[in-house]
């Protein structure tokens, strides 16, 4: 702040000007801390040089955020300077401008800065004169226009007139986020009040319009309100689809978690279970291996005494063959002998024992080990079995996982009949008020002209009895005073009837919505249903996300569909506009036809004058009675052009209604997470 201080003081000594006391003193306020990012120099009266020194400053400064510069009296070369140098500026969102007597230039500088500025939210321009000169206005309206962030304007007491407001009237079709705009206190009127009742169909942002002290008649009054209660209750449904959505797709995204993890999860234990089935496999081959290693060994060994058993047989054999030849000549040593074949015998009978103690060892180990190889295969049996329930079980859930869609598809097809037949009769009820719109303006044209052609036959019954003239315009002004009763009378009942066909229109439409409504909460608890059973399920997510995602494709579809349909039904209001365009354009060729029926009045009362040469003195008293008959004729002309302005703001009246219940109808509001 004190670098802003000192920048200010420097440029106005650049001028050659001294700094102002006031502006020092609230910016030392604001160094102190009070009214932090605000600079108010409101009832300050602002030096051209303070006010280009404020310009440049403003120009690049990110300190303040809010502006306020009410009764400052600025000169229009003070206001071009400082609001020039907003014009870039990124930081203030809020200006006040109230009473400062801004003109053209300043019309035309604001207009540049609501082009230039991105930030600005908030812009109060009371007590000004801004809407005297219309070309620096429009300039202004261009800008406003053109701008992209300003939510509130204030133009009270601006001398705004009606070319004015059709200036507005174009920023607002223009201009999408303007929230509040207030015109109170100025010169709009009727013509001007039209005009911005005409542009509200075509903006969808504006919420807040004050008109109060404008002139303005009361229906012209309560149609705007009426749009701004359209465009709140409009931008309420959208504030509350996008919720729902940003819920729902919260709630997708965090199913989409919950059930990957869950899968991962599923897929780490099956991956845990076949490493260790494998890992048991592997140790189960590697016993068994080791097992018949050790049998083999055991066969061998039991081979290798086998073959000892065969040696010491043949030795027996060798040695009883040898005691026999010898025995003769060993008849000496024959007890040695025999203790010898009794020692040997008793050694084989030990060494025999011992080999069968081992051999009944080696089968008892093997039995062993068979044992242990039946446990293992009983092992891998169970495991194998265990894998095949799993895969039935995940089986048994894709069948339920088909299931759940068909049933899914099967009530989206019926919520798109039920949407199909809602726009089928809403469609025949559009057409059937457009039957008796068109009903109601053919009776209307041929009144007028049955009227019409009565007058016709009424000049021309004038033309050839002259005598008789007094009392047929007085029987014609009671029958059009009869006629316009009984007008009054057919537009006051087609008034009621139109008024009572909206009411039940609308109230059959609110039953629709709160049908919907409850459709939508019995589908909300059906999807939580679907939830719990989802969550009970291992592999569901991955496919409830997959239809998640193709519903809302469908959806989006839908909701295109019905934004088709709302630009045709915008398209055939349109096409009623050009009709009523053309009925007027007939309202005046007949203008045009009565202009030539004054004219042969005319030249009747020219040849009435020629005449009056021959017979002057008798057509003295006729020439008052010829004054008064065309007194009576303009008074009738101008009941035919009331009767006409009256059919005419009559037939707006109607196209104003069928807009605001083509607005106001839910097809013309189409919600996103229908």
């Amino acid at each position: 702040m004190d670098e802003f201080r000192r920048s200010y003081s420097r440029l106005c000594k650049d001028c050659g000007a001294e700094p102002q006391e006031a502006v020092l003193k609230q910016l030392h306020d604001l160094r102190e801390g009070h009214g932090k990012s605000k600079l108010d120099l409101a009832s300050q009266s602002l030096s051209v040089d303070t006010c280009g020194a404020l310009g440049k400053l403003l120009h690049n400064d990110i300190v303040f955020s809010g502006i306020i510069l009410s009764d400052c009296m600025l000169s229009e070369e003070g206001s071009k300077l400082l609001i020039q140098g907003l014009c870039s500026n990124t930081t203030v969102k809020y200006l006040n401008f109230k009473g400062n007597n801004l003109r053209a230039m300043g019309a035309e500088v604001l207009g540049k800065l609501l082009r230039q500025n991105k930030t600005l939210k908030s812009l109060v321009l009371e007590w000004n004169n801004l809407g005297i000169w219309e070309e620096s206005f429009s300039l202004f309206c261009e800008g406003l226009g053109a701008n992209s962030t300003l939510l509130q304007l204030d133009l009270r007491n601006n001398q705004v007139n009606h070319k004015g407001a059709e200036e507005l009237a174009m920023a607002l079709k223009k201009n999408s986020t303007l929230q509040e705009l207030d015109l109170r206190w100025n010169n709009i009127g009727l013509l001007g009040g039209r005009a911005i009742m005409n542009c509200l169909p075509n903006n969808k942002t504006l919420r807040k319009l004050e008109l109060a002290g404008n002139n303005i008649p009361g229906d012209v009054l309560r149609a705007v309100e009426q749009a701004m209660d359209h465009n709140i209750d409009r931008q309420v449904s959208l504030q509350e689809n996008q919720n729902r959505t940003y819920v729902l797709s919260k709630e997708v995204q965090n199913l989409k978690e919950e059930k990957s993890k869950q899968f991962l999860n599923l897929m780490d234990t099956i991956d845990k279970q076949r490493e260790e089935i494998s890992r048991n496999c592997r140790t189960s081959a590697v016993r068994m291996s080791q097992l018949q290693e050790a049998l083999n060994e055991r066969h061998s060994m039991i081979n290798s005494l086998k073959a000892k058993l065969q040696m010491t047989e043949a030795a027996l054999a060798l040695s009883e063959q040898k005691i026999q030849e010898l025995t003769e000549m060993l008849s000496s040593s024959k007890q040695e002998h025999l203790n010898l074949s009794q020692r040997q015998s008793k050694e084989m009978k030990l060494e025999q024992q011992e080999a069968a103690d081992r051999e009944a060892k080696l089968l008892k180990e093997l039995s062993a080990s068979n044992e242990r190889n039946m446990l293992l295969r009983n092992q891998v049996d169970e495991l194998e079995r265990k894998s095949k329930m799993q895969q039935e079980r995940l089986f048994l859930t894709k069948q339920e996982l088909t299931n759940i869609t068909a049933d899914l598809k099967l009530r989206l097809t019926q919520a798109e009949e039920r949407l199909e037949l809602e726009k089928r009769r809403f469609k025949q009820s559009l057409d059937d008020s457009e039957n008796l719109r068109l009903k109601e303006v053919e009776h209307m044209t041929r009144h007028m002209e049955e009227s019409e052609q009565a007058l016709k036959e009424r000049i021309q019954k004038l033309e050839t009895v002259r005598i008789s003239l007094e009392e047929e315009v007085s029987r014609v002004k009671k029958t059009i005073l009869a006629e316009r009763d009984q007008a009054e009378e057919e537009i006051i009942k087609a008034k009621n009837q139109v008024r009572l066909e909206v009411q039940q229109r609308m109230t059959h439409l609110e039953e629709k919505m709160r049908l919907m409504s409850q459709a939508r909460d019995e589908a909300q608890e059906y999807c939580l249903q679907q939830k719990q059973t989802v969550a009970e399920t291992q592999a569901k997510s991955s496919q409830m996300s997959l239809q998640m995602e193709t519903l809302r494709r469908q959806l989006e579809d839908m909701q295109q569909e019905l934004r088709n349909k709302e630009q045709e039904k915008v398209a055939e209001v349109n096409k009623v506009r050009v009709e009523l365009q053309e009925q007027i354009g007939h309202l005046q060729a007949e203008r045009t036809a009565q202009e030539g029926l004054k004219e042969k009045i005319a030249a009747l009362e020219r040849q009435i004058k020629v005449m009056s040469s021959s017979h002057r003195e008798a057509l003295l008293d006729r020439e008052g009675e010829n004054a008064s008959i065309r007194e009576k004729l303009r008074l009738k002309n101008a009941e035919i052009t009331r009767l006409r302005e009256e059919e005419a703001q009559r037939a707006s009246f109607l196209q104003n209604a069928i807009l605001a219940y083509v607005q106001g109808s839910p097809l013309g509001t189409a919600n996103p997470d229908q």
